[in-house]
């Protein structure tokens, strides 16, 4: 069975062929945006043949699709510093930094758009938040064997908890969040956690 156009994760010089065209690909999110994005100029920026890009990834979508996949697979890694809230206050500093990053924040703020009125986009950006979300929800599940938090607390809802007020300033503010608010919200999730908020309910 053949693979879906832009899920396959060749090595060699595919894996550089799929880097180049990614990269223009984001070029021209971060550039012109979701509406101008078109798989001949995304060729041409690559250098590469516009029969490779149609062939591997088919459509616009299915480009954005795998450039979300290849976000999710190159994002930092979650750090564990042995205690919940410290693990809480590095992961909204991320965020953070992502949203504040000049290229990262633009693909996000064109992605964003376009999966308003795209069904593809919009399952693609949720596949790269549940990557997210799962690999920083082992920090909240250990914090649980800790004794830190309550038994049957939702890892995955503390972790959005997280990430979403930032996410929420920065698209309706218009201004990248800072310090401060990183801080809060990742201590305000913690504290919603402690107190049970994210137990679930049977």
């Amino acid at each position: 069975m053949s693979a879906e156009p832009g899920t396959v994760r060749p090595g060699g010089r595919t894996a550089r062929v799929r880097a180049a065209v990614l990269r223009a690909a984001g070029d021209v999110l971060v550039e012109e945006g979701f509406d101008r994005l078109d798989l001949a100029d995304v060729a041409r920026r690559a250098e590469v043949g516009k029969t490779t890009v149609y062939r591997r990834w088919g459509s616009v979508t299915g480009l954005v699709a795998d450039l979300l996949a290849d976000m999710a697979e190159t994002s930092s890694p979650r750090e564990e510093t042995g205690a919940v809230l410290t693990d809480l206050l590095a992961n909204a500093r991320l965020v953070r930094r992502t949203l504040a990053d000049v290229r990262q924040g633009a693909l996000f703020r064109a992605v964003i758009a376009a999966a308003a009125c795209d069904a593809r986009t919009a399952e693609a950006l949720r596949r790269f938040y549940e990557v997210r979300v799962a690999e920083w929800a082992p920090c909240v599940e250990q914090a649980v064997t800790r004794g830190e938090l309550p038994v049957g607390t939702d890892a995955g809802a503390v972790v959005r908890a997280v990430s979403a007020p930032l996410y929420y300033e920065w698209l309706t503010a218009g201004v990248v969040p800072d310090g401060p608010a990183a801080e809060r919200t990742a201590r305000a999730a913690h504290a919603a956690a402690v107190a049970g908020v994210y137990v679930r309910t049977p």
